[in-house]
């Protein structure tokens, strides 16, 4: 049994946590990443809340939850009672007022100031011991908790799409994120199966700002008319990778990888090797976002 820590707030108000307090979860925003996280959240046995101010996209997260769960049911690989007990741990809502919860994650648009906004929000509503984390793939830790009450119990669980599958998770400490706080989210999530990275809270963390040469460099070989970018990816998986950079770009979301890509991009005043690409800017423009879309670097019927 986890021995309870305590810690101060800014208001030297004393309070006590323990992880085996965390009993609800609750995730914000019902698009790929959130209806992941909360597949992985339920599957491991605890109450789920999933919102989203967009009643179709919780009847598109249920559905696609519901896919993932029968693919997983006819491979054998889960059965289908546990399946039923899965969907059973998920609450789907649109009610901001129900988001009362031990952890709530927040996967909504990468803006800060619609950050802000959520977490005051609930952070109004919960108890001074919820903890507030952030699946950000790019904006510090630090500046989401400056104007968030206790800000030291509010840290980075950034996931990886598809959060089901993808085993690495990163635990990002802001500058006042409390240390117990970021190794007990290390603890919840590695007892969810995954493996958990402790990360600084710098621009892009590490995969992502590691990876965006990946795809940065991938476009400007494209543009330069060095190679198709079905070439491109030929040559990126022979080379041992699982996906291309442009099967992957697809996969992710055009449009959400160049978001990434934009403010990595600001975050390190504009260094040229962050750039953002054109071509890019122009598939995220018309709409071609990838598979989500039916169609981005590929065609997806």
């Amino acid at each position: 049994m986890q021995v309870p820590y305590l810690f101060l707030s800014k208001f030297d108000t004393i309070y006590i946590f323990s992880m085996s307090n965390i009993q609800t979860i609750a995730i914000a925003g019902a698009g790929t990443m959130g209806s992941g996280i909360a597949q992985v959240c339920a599957s491991s046995g605890y109450k789920t809340l999933l919102f989203d101010i967009n009643a179709d996209m919780l009847v598109k997260a249920k559905s696609a939850i519901e896919k993932s769960l029968s693919f997983l049911v006819q491979k054998q690989k889960l059965s289908e009672a546990k399946s039923q007990e899965i969907l059973a741990n998920i609450i789907f809502t649109s009610q901001i007022e129900s988001l009362v919860a031990d952890l709530i994650i927040e996967a909504v648009v990468e803006r800060l100031d619609v950050k802000h906004q959520f977490f005051q929000s609930v952070a109004a509503i919960n108890s001074p011991t919820c903890i507030l984390a952030t699946n950000t793939s790019s904006i510090p830790v630090t500046q989401i908790a400056a104007k968030i009450p206790s800000p030291e119990r509010v840290v980075g669980i950034h996931f990886f799409n598809p959060a089901p599958i993808m085993k690495l998770v990163e635990i990002i400490s802001g500058v006042q994120t409390d240390l117990e706080v970021a190794n007990t989210c290390k603890k919840l999530i590695e007892g969810m199966g995954k493996t958990c990275v402790m990360a600084k809270d710098a621009p892009g963390f590490i995969v992502n700002r590691v990876a965006r040469h990946y795809y940065v460099e991938a476009l400007k070989t494209l543009e330069e008319n060095v190679a198709s970018f079905e070439t491109i990816d030929e040559l990126m998986e022979s080379s041992g990778f699982k996906m291309g950079p442009f099967k992957l770009m697809d996969l992710i979301g055009v449009d959400t990888n160049f978001s990434v890509t934009s403010s990595i991009y600001q975050l390190f005043h504009q260094d040229a090797k962050f750039r953002p690409n054109r071509i890019q800017q122009q598939k995220v423009d018309a709409g071609m976002h990838g598979k989500k879309s039916g169609k981005g670097f590929y065609n997806y019927g």
